[in-house]
């Protein structure tokens, strides 16, 4: 997984509460088995009109939220099922940070398994950042996950929490194997003596 500490970027604002995992991406793109080419299907139903083009009054299509790396967003972000996909097009699309008053667990769990960090701020602060966003198009910010802030060119600066366990997972760029394998001695010395313990339940040809 690709390490995440410092991103800076455009936010896109998604005003919207309680976005499921249906509407980040529908269920009629969930044939492929690869974690590649679900992007392009991001917010499908919100993004396109039905002739096929892209529908002007939907937020992450105007021109100044272009190539946005933060998706600014509302209450209970990523509820519904608990597919994967759904962090898998948010990824492919482009964004790296999720800014919420409030997350779905399971997609909140989901994100830090595809290098997106998924930031709970007081719903003040999210409402405070929507304001600053709107009255600048293009507006840029700067996550820096080592430090633990949200800030801008401007001025504005904010602190967010975080589980250690999971910072050090974005950090590094470590998924559940990864952070297994940081411990391969101590597996291959366990494994080495619970064979040799195990040995009467082997079949008496492997002996």
């Amino acid at each position: 997984m690709e390490p995440l500490e410092r991103v800076h970027g455009i936010v896109a604002p998604l005003d919207r509460i309680n976005v499921d995992t249906d509407q980040i991406i529908p269920k009629q793109f969930l044939k492929r088995v690869e974690r590649t080419g679900f992007g392009e299907f991001l917010f499908f139903d919100w993004r396109y009109l039905e002739d096929g083009t892209l529908n002007p009054d939907f937020e992450l299509n105007h021109e100044h939220h272009q190539n946005a790396k933060i998706l600014l967003t509302s209450h209970n972000f990523g509820s519904g099922s608990s597919r994967e996909h759904a962090p898998w097009s948010l990824r492919e699309y482009g964004f790296q940070v999720i800014i919420a008053p409030s997350f779905a667990d399971i997609f909140y769990n989901n994100c830090f398994k595809n290098a997106i960090l998924p930031i709970v701020l007081a719903e003040d602060k999210v409402k405070e950042l929507f304001k600053i966003v709107a009255s600048k198009k293009g507006h840029e910010l700067t996550v820096d996950l080592r430090s633990q802030t949200i800030s801008d060119d401007e001025g504005w600066t904010v602190n967010f929490d975080i589980d250690p366990y999971k910072k050090k997972s974005l950090l590094e760029g470590l998924d559940e194997i990864g952070h297994s394998l940081e411990h391969e001695d101590k597996i291959r010395i366990y494994e080495k003596r619970h064979s040799s313990d195990m040995k009467w339940a082997l079949p008496s040809e492997t002996l």
